[in-house]
């Protein structure tokens, strides 16, 4: 990928081996793999290409998320629960049916209090549903992130609101960033979820940083959150 990135080889070349590695069970290779299709991803959202990438993200998905499945197994490490959390995440996003109905549903169980999801199945079943969802969800999500007795599922739900895709509900998780429901040292978390999340969410979020400039500026300055805010 580097010597793509650096115009010496094709990325046709990079997107062939990644195809060599279906059947790679290590969780660090596929975060890598995850981290490299999601810059691609990116810079495809500007051209015609960007269905089709979506397409290859799910051929390249699907056989390890097939093996890994929803439950863990017996004799499972941390790092299969890690690798399954990824996996479901990454497909989920890209729109791969049976994950997003498997989502829906567990999602659906969670809120009603049936079936409560792990904490390593949060972060992609949320990912999954906003992406694909519409305003009843995210509400649903905002209602979850109001009921949440721990730090650690409200922080979890913030990183994963910027994943909603209508225009007039990113401008409603951008507000809800500068909000008292999200702590000052939060702030940062949502809108970079919202300018990693679409093509649409990182023109809101740059709009939203100009239009509330002072303000963040004045809430952060001298700190290391103002430099990780204008780097996402």
């Amino acid at each position: 990928l580097s010597q793509a990135r650096a115009g010496i080889i094709s990325t046709v070349e990079v997107l062939k081996v990644m195809e060599a590695f279906v059947n790679e069970p290590n969780y660090t290779v596929w975060s890598d793999l995850s981290c490299n299709l999601g810059i691609l991803s990116t810079l495809l959202s500007h051209t015609d290409f960007h269905e089709e990438i979506q397409v290859f993200v799910k051929d390249v998905f699907s056989p390890i998320g097939e093996r890994l499945g929803w439950d863990p197994k017996p004799g499972e490490g941390h790092l299969d629960a890690l690798l399954r959390g990824l996996v479901l995440g990454k497909l989920g996003k890209a729109g791969h049916k049976a994950t997003l109905e498997e989502a829906r549903r567990r999602f659906k169980d969670h809120v009603e209090g049936k079936h409560i999801l792990s904490a390593d199945l949060r972060s992609p079943v949320y990912g999954t549903v906003l992406k694909h969802g519409d305003s009843s969800t995210l509400d649903t999500m905002l209602k979850l992130h109001k009921q949440a007795d721990m730090q650690e599922e409200k922080n979890r739900i913030e990183r994963v609101l910027g994943a909603i895709s209508q225009p007039e509900l990113i401008q409603k998780v951008l507000t809800f960033a500068l909000s008292e429901e999200v702590r000052p040292q939060d702030t940062v978390s949502v809108i970079g979820g919202v300018a990693g999340g679409s093509k649409q969410g990182r023109k809101a979020a740059w709009k939203f940083i100009r239009d509330n400039w002072e303000e963040l500026y004045n809430r952060y300055q001298g700190g290391f959150l103002i430099s990780r805010l204008i780097k996402v």
